[in-house]
């Protein structure tokens, strides 16, 4: 055998061939086509009229959809820490409220509950409100609160009732991240916070939630992701969001393929960004740790 790979140098032997099947399987194929493609379609949206007048239409799409899961994470995210919180109290009647909430938010389809949000709690929150500011006007207290009397359903256009059930929904979820960060810290941390003469509220707030928070960074940007990507369901509820201005172009020029073609490049350019900036952050958490 050596005589052969001797007299046929092209012939590679088994420790080369296995070395070269090593590196093969080492290069992120995945990256190369994800990149190709993504070159291609910049070309084609430089040079072809139709992608150009696509992505011209559909680039306030983008802004729309940044802006909505930038408010509705922030919002989901400060309904999270308080659910979460809510959900490791020994107080039953806090502990069943949020529970409530988490379970039935969690078991319901997202895109269900943002026609409900939207379409049901909405409304009659602005109904309650509207009735707390009839009733204090009567009893003299208009100037305080006798604005609220005034306040319609029509005020709160269809982006905002999206937001509030975006981050209705998700707030469920961020809820039990919290909850896995808190829990995830030892209880002996808890009882010599308390046995230094802290009370409950300066210890969760100075010792326990630093520490959660810094464990639960990774699955919050995760979700930031996700919202990103289910932001595309308010097209439910008429949204102009990048999806519902895919849907809008593709209806009235028929171009199908040039559309989808570049709202999936869109929604992808902006995951794939993301989920860049995430692993940075688990690394540096790794490296500090």
């Amino acid at each position: 055998m050596p005589s052969i790979l001797r007299e046929n140098p092209e012939i590679r032997s088994p420790a080369e061939l296995e070395k070269a099947r090593s590196f093969l399987r080492t290069v992120p194929w995945w990256a190369i086509i994800l990149v190709a493609t993504g070159l291609v379609l910049i070309y084609l949206i430089l040079a072809d009229p139709d992608y150009t007048d696509t992505f011209a239409f559909l680039a306030v799409g983008v802004s729309v959809t940044i802006r909505i899961t930038l408010i509705a994470y922030l919002l989901a995210t400060v309904a999270g820490l308080i659910a979460g919180l809510a959900r490791t109290s020994k107080n039953t009647i806090v502990y069943t409220i949020s529970t409530l909430y988490v379970e039935t938010a969690r078991g319901v389809p997202l895109i269900v509950l943002m026609l409900y949000v939207a379409f049901v709690i909405v409304p009659a929150a602005v109904s309650l409100i509207h009735v707390i500011g009839a009733v204090a006007i009567s009893i003299g207290l208009g100037s305080v609160l006798g604005g609220l009397a005034d306040l319609s359903i029509r005020q709160i256009n269809i982006e905002a009732r999206g937001i509030i059930a975006l981050s209705f929904g998700y707030g469920a979820y961020e809820a039990e991240v919290f909850r896995a960060g808190i829990q995830s810290i030892s209880r002996g941390q808890m009882e010599a916070a308390r046995s230094l003469g802290m009370t409950y509220t300066q210890a969760m707030r100075f010792i326990i939630l630093p520490q959660a928070i810094r464990r639960v960074l990774p699955p919050l940007g995760n979700d930031f992701i996700s919202m990103l990507k289910d932001s595309s369901l308010l097209t439910v509820l008429a949204v102009p969001e990048l999806t519902q201005l895919g849907r809008l172009r593709r209806a009235s020029t028929f171009r199908v393929f040039e559309t989808f073609n570049v709202v999936t490049f869109l929604y992808l350019s902006m995951t794939l960004a993301l989920s860049a900036v995430v692993r940075f952050i688990e690394q540096r958490m790794r490296i500090e740790e």
